[in-house]
């Protein structure tokens, strides 16, 4: 969802029962990245659109944004501040500062409330809601998440490349991530945090690439102004890193779409067709809640990509 809320010069909804009696044509829930690229595509069809959004986004911490062609380097808050200010110029999309709690299934189309009470109906919906991110109780993981612990290389990497790194993983996620890190660092240790699960012969392809593995338990990250400096183990040792990549267990940010009926994958996330329609019709979702791909450019062409294909189907509901 969105970066601290919606900056003062918001259009406001100031007139909430006037707003209630509207019949939009998109709701759209979560104003972050994914979110405001699909209600820029439904501002340029000329559809009423209102967006929702409780300001408290996973990437809240991260101090740059990468890999985005025409914003590389700038920070999450620069890029969704021009973000607003540009879907904002489109007269026919609303926007409200608010969570939304749960919703349901009209005769017209769905109908949307949020933590006052206030609803608001709509003929399609999009979830652009995000996750969460679970955070393991490592005194230190949450201060240095997203800033020195970090998710992925292609996000990050390029800026902790050659440097002492470690990852926090075990089963096939260490594997797969210590391959992946290898590409960035040859000074690359796996903490497996307890007994390691790995297979002999992934260890023996490890140990083939000089990637140690270390199965002491952890106690705790050293960090100074959350740039992680020191790994503390149980036993009184101590391991220095630069960076440490993890990927911990996350839930859908928002409990909506799977009460709604959405059904959800065995990894947790929406499930979405090539077109971004969820299992409910009328109801499309993108961003970080149906992929493994957490990049903002991501989430921007799925966004994009989810305003076109509601517009299409109004037309196809209409003509």
């Amino acid at each position: 969802m969105a970066i601290e809320g919606f900056p003062d010069n918001t259009k406001p909804l100031t007139n909430h029962k006037m707003i209630q009696d509207k019949q939009y044509d998109v709701v759209i829930v979560g104003g972050s990245y994914s979110g405001l690229a699909a209600g820029m595509a439904l501002g340029r069809a000329l559809r009423p659109v209102l967006i929702i959004d409780s300001g408290n986004p996973c990437n809240k911490q991260t101090p740059h944004s990468h890999n985005f062609l025409t914003n590389d380097g700038k920070t999450p808050k620069e890029i969704l501040t021009l973000a607003k200010d540009q879907v904002r110029m489109y007269e026919t999309i609303e926007f409200l500062d608010a969570l939304v709690l749960h919703g349901i299934k009209t005769e017209s189309g769905f109908e949307v409330r949020i933590q006052t009470g206030e609803t608001f109906s709509t003929k399609k919906l999009v979830f652009a809601t995000g996750i969460r991110d679970i955070m393991p109780e490592i005194p230190g993981f949450a201060e240095c998440w997203g800033i020195s612990v970090l998710h992925c290389p292609y996000c990050h990497g390029y800026e902790v490349r050659h440097q002492k790194t470690g990852i926090l993983a075990n089963d096939e996620t260490a594997f797969e991530l210590s391959s992946l890190i290898s590409n960035w660092t040859n000074d690359l240790t796996l903490y497996t945090n307890g007994p390691s699960t790995l297979t002999m012969q992934q260890v023996e392809k490890l140990q083939k690439h000089k990637i140690n593995i270390v199965e002491t338990v952890i106690e705790q990250l050293e960090q100074e102004d959350r740039y992680i400096k020191n790994i503390i183990f149980k036993d009184g040792t101590k391991a220095p890193v630069k960076a440490l990549y993890a990927r911990p267990s996350f839930v859908q940010h928002s409990s909506f779409p799977e009460v709604l009926g959405c059904e959800i994958t065995n990894e947790g996330y929406i499930k979405i067709d090539a077109s971004q329609r969820t299992t409910i019709t009328g109801v499309y979702a993108c961003g970080d809640n149906n992929t493994r791909m957490r990049t903002v450019a991501n989430a921007v062409s799925m966004g994009t990509t989810t305003g076109l294909m509601v517009n299409k189907e109004l037309i196809e509901d209409q003509f």
